[in-house]
């Protein structure tokens, strides 16, 4: 699903960095996407601890957009580009940033109780410089059985 809007994006903050502002922009711009295609949002910018790594360093997750779509609720991460001349933005949507939204997600879960169907979804834009930036939505684009521990079973090798 693809829709095209037509904004002005120049920067005039001074105290936001041009990629906060950039992701900022992408963020809203994100939202007013998806609830003019039938979500109700829920929450932005959600972050909570989600663990310790390897050196005991506390680590947080954070999920940019929570929406609900009829039922089912949408843990929605947005990437914004300037452009995508060197790579796409769904190719910031790795093994690892899956990973950490999907732990994020279950905190979240956990903490609300909530028993709900869920997806994972990204939204990508691409700001051109015409004013007319490129937004497309990404449904289920992973889901959590990719992360969960494998059992050993009794075979022999």
């Amino acid at each position: 699903m693809t829709d095209l809007i037509s904004i002005d994006f120049q920067n005039n903050h001074s105290d936001m960095t041009n990629t906060s502002y950039v992701g900022q922009l992408g963020e809203d711009l994100a939202a007013q996407f998806l609830v003019r295609n039938g979500y109700r949002l829920v929450s932005a910018n959600f972050k909570v601890p989600i663990g310790r790594n390897m050196r005991g360093v506390s680590v947080s997750g954070e999920i940019d957009l929570i929406a609900l779509e009829g039922k089912t609720l949408c843990f929605v991460e947005v990437k914004t580009r300037s452009s995508d001349q060197f790579a796409a933005p769904i190719a910031a949507v790795d093994l690892r940033k899956q990973r950490q939204i999907t732990r994020t997600a279950r905190v979240y879960r956990k903490l609300f109780n909530i028993k709900t169907d869920f997806r994972y979804d990204v939204v990508t834009i691409v700001l051109n410089k015409s004013g007319k930036p490129k937004i497309e939505l990404f449904q289920n684009f992973w889901t959590e059985a990719k992360f969960r521990k494998k059992l050993w079973n009794d075979e022999i090798w």
